[in-house]
């Protein structure tokens, strides 16, 4: 998923911390899983792949919004 490939800046982190703890925790599992197959030289089978109808972007909204805030205070 691209909301766990985001690279993690100021706003990225603020976003994270701002999320529900099941998103949060779902995140976590994600990279995990994606970390422990990597080492592992495997591939996700396909059935656990994300169909892009499921797919949730609520990070990138979140950051989105924690960008403009920042951007409307440094036009004030």
């Amino acid at each position: 998923m691209r909301d766990d490939t985001i690279y993690e800046d100021e706003d990225v982190k603020e976003a994270i911390r701002r999320l529900p703890e099941n998103l949060y925790n779902d995140r976590m599992f994600r990279i995990k899983r994606a970390l422990d197959l990597s080492l592992k030289h495997q591939i996700l089978p396909k059935e656990q792949w994300t169909k892009y109808e499921e797919k949730k972007t609520t990070l990138t909204l979140t950051c989105e919004m924690i960008l403009l805030k920042s951007l409307s205070k440094s036009l004030i």
